[in-house]
């Protein structure tokens, strides 16, 4: 019990801590940094005031519409000397159910499909190089229905000049599906599957042989 009343009694005899005042130390400076949104505010003004701003915006529409015309090519490809040919199995297996739009089953999760069962592919698909002249002379002289897939060039001169509607595989998705490696190449139905075809042209005139 005497330990218990020690305690509140060694408080009861510190005294009270003093407030007191130390003085300046060191040199003091006044706040003026400045609101962020008021610097960005500022700055902006500056740039539109400066015709800055009017010159970033144009150089921005100059690079989208050059990169619309003129799509990165596609990485990895050469001209085909070797003819290759093989076949492609489009089928795919449903990793959840395929259902009508009044809810109906039409395809359970797990079951393999072949799309060409349903959707035959009506047209031959085309790839080549839109830089390359034999190549572009090559895709054109194919079936008019055919569709024409630039591997690299610059798709809106070559509807405008050639008055055909060109595609572009941006980024090699196309490609990379198919595994084609070298173009021209051609994809077309064969029955249940698509035959992948990298063609060899005739040797570029002045090229040694």
């Amino acid at each position: 019990m005497r330990r218990a009343l020690l305690l509140p009694f060694c408080l009861a005899c510190v005294p009270a801590a003093e407030a007191r005042d130390y003085g300046q130390q060191g040199a003091v400076f006044p706040v003026i940094e400045r609101d962020l949104l008021e610097q960005i505010h500022a700055r902006l003004t500056a740039m539109e005031k400066s015709g800055e701003t009017e010159r970033l915006n144009q150089e921005l529409q100059q690079r989208t519409a050059a990169r619309v015309n003129r799509p990165e090519p596609v990485a990895g490809l050469i001209r085909a000397s070797a003819a290759r040919r093989w076949n492609f199995d489009p089928t795919i297996t449903l990793e959840t159910d395929i259902r009508g739009a009044k809810g109906e089953l039409i395809h359970a999760r797990g079951t393999r499909v072949n799309p060409l069962d349903s959707v035959p592919l009506r047209a031959e698909l085309l790839f080549f190089d839109g830089d390359d002249p034999e190549q572009l002379a090559w895709a054109l002289s194919q079936s008019r229905a055919a569709k024409l897939i630039l591997t690299k060039g610059a798709p809106l001169e070559l509807m405008k000049a050639r008055q055909r509607r060109f595609y572009f595989d941006q980024g090699g998705k196309l490609i990379r599906h198919f595994g084609i490696g070298a173009v021209p190449a051609r994809v077309r139905q064969q029955g249940r599957a698509l035959e992948v075809s990298e063609i060899v042209l005739p040797p570029r005139q002045g090229a040694r042989p």
